[in-house]
């Protein structure tokens, strides 16, 4: 049976960077005490560093990251719609023949 993932809110993550930062642990201790591994810590405190603009040239914020995923699921959902619009003006023009 697959493990199921486990998803930390917002808040959680924010805690979790300010420890890593302002703490004189290390990340693995803090990774450790948390209960998280470390490279999702570190992927973390990456994604801090880039929200607050000390990121490589580029990268994407989490608000650009969470537009980015909202445009995508739109944009297949229009998708789909045209799709099936199309497929009904082909069935309404063979009918009215």
């Amino acid at each position: 049976m697959a493990k199921k993932r486990r998803t930390f809110n917002r808040e959680f993550k924010m805690g979790a960077v300010r420890l890593a930062r302002e703490s004189g642990q290390s990340i693995g201790e803090i990774a450790s005490g948390l209960g998280i591994w470390e490279t999702v810590l570190r992927r973390w405190l990456k994604q801090a560093d880039i929200d607050d603009g000390k990121g490589l040239e580029g990268a994407l914020t989490t608000g650009e990251k969470e537009e980015l995923r909202r445009l995508r699921r739109e944009n297949k959902q229009l998708l789909m719609e045209r799709e099936i619009l199309k497929k009904a003006t082909a069935f309404f023009a063979k009918q009215s023949l």
